[in-house]
């Protein structure tokens, strides 16, 4: 018997159909974040990074436009088992001559567009409130001047516009996420204000309704230059979102420390019909570290499969690393927290809710346990076999050949 066959019949006398775990494994999308491939500078010309993000290390390869970030984006799909998405940023259009946020046009993603309708890829889309001389004062959607409001107001509007195009284009619908960097660095006199200019510059964003458009909103606790405030808090984004009919965004790195997006995943399906995720790995702060396979994200993985949300919660990767092969940072990520979907897939879900319904919560930690130990390594194994790419072990030997064959040419 084949590895696989062992370890489908050890989770067969626990009531587990791995087949069924492996065929409902095949079915949900990761959507790929294309910042990670070139530290977040987009091709607008000469950028600098700002609205308190920063990425570290200067690992040698790095994409220098868009041809070479799809080339490498190519590379990592084809370590990934499955079908996958593209999460693209509104700074990544390609554009002939000098083009301002709030004049962007479809036009300007339809390579992306074609690239991804020719690899079988979903697109998500995101305008790119950061990066540009009107939000050097750390405000965009809220800010005090209307006429920078405004700016914002109708990039906004032309990123949800170009989400609609994609998704005809592609026949699937498009998540749009907006997420500002508003905030101050020390304890603000009035933070009402703010909150309330938010409100009307997202509800005049957000006027026009986009049949395949999926809208979403992002918190944040902090970041640099906001330690003591920011303007969509968990909170504030939670209301809005309910009180408007929006998806509401989980980033597992804008949290307290101590804080768990899993325990938020059921607390907002509550009250939501849908929400995103974006899975990333934050170290003592929104670090966005590269995710791995670890408590916190199988926590995350269980909540969707327990609860059979795959058709509410839409996940995204989000980090950047720099300090390592860019490419491999995609790789890493993304089958991380496939893994940790079919771990989550192999578990006896019903077995333990008996346990648990019933009281008897010395089986329920004594299964829990037991579950530890199963082979769900070689179910993983077939399926990047079914799917044609490497197992574990076998995959970085193609990220370094990229290295030396491509990325070292840059």
């Amino acid at each position: 018997m084949s590895a696989y066959e062992i370890a489908r019949d050890r989770y067969a006398d626990l009531g587990v159909d791995a087949e069924s775990a492996l065929n409902t494994l095949s079915t949900v999308p990761i959507s790929l974040h294309c910042w990670q491939g070139d530290d977040v500078a987009g091709f607008e010309g000469d950028t600098t990074l700002g609205g308190g993000l920063a990425v570290t290390g200067d690992y040698p390869g790095k994409a220098r436009n868009a041809d070479e970030l799809r080339q490498d984006l190519r590379k990592a799909l084809d370590l990934i088992p499955g079908s996958h998405r593209l999460n693209l940023h509104a700074m990544y259009g390609e554009f002939d001559q000098p083009t301002d946020r709030d004049a962007i046009e479809p036009k300007h993603f339809q390579r992306w567009i074609d690239w991804c309708k020719s690899n079988n890829l979903g697109f998500d889309f995101n305008p790119t409130c950061f990066s540009h001389p009107n939000a050097a004062t750390g405000f965009t959607l809220s800010h005090e001047d209307p006429e920078i409001r405004e700016f914002w107001i109708e990039h906004c509007r032309l990123c949800r516009e170009i989400g609609q195009y994609a998704a005809e284009q592609l026949e699937s619908d498009c998540v749009v996420n907006v997420w500002i960097p508003d905030g101050m660095k020390d304890t603000p006199a009035d933070r009402r204000i703010f909150r309330e200019r938010l409100v009307e510059s997202l509800d005049e964003v957000f006027d026009q309704p986009f049949e395949s458009v999926l809208d979403s909103v992002e918190s944040k606790l902090f970041g640099i230059g906001s330690e003591s405030y920011v303007v969509g808090s968990h909170e504030f984004y939670f209301g809005y979102a309910v009180s408007r009919g929006k998806l509401l965004c989980l980033d597992a790195g804008h949290y307290h420390p101590t804080e768990s997006i899993a325990d938020k995943i059921t607390s907002c399906l509550t009250f939501l019909d849908e929400i995103l995720l974006h899975v990333s790995r934050g170290v003592r702060w929104d670090s966005d570290h590269v995710v791995v396979f670890n408590d916190d994200l199988l926590n995350i993985a269980r909540e969707i499969v327990v609860n059979d949300y795959f058709d509410r919660v839409h996940v995204g990767l989000d980090y950047f690393d720099a300090s390592i092969n860019r490419v491999g940072a995609w790789v890493v990520g993304a089958r991380a927290i496939q893994e940790a979907l079919l771990v989550a897939l192999l578990e006896p879900t019903d077995t333990l809710r008996s346990h648990e319904s019933s009281g008897d919560y010395t089986s329920r930690l004594a299964l829990q346990e037991q579950l530890k130990s199963l082979p769900w390594g070689s179910v993983w194994d077939e399926f990047c076999s079914r799917n044609s790419v490497p197992s574990e072990g076998g995959w970085m030997k193609e990220i370094k050949a990229y290295e030396s064959q491509v990325l070292a040419g840059r």
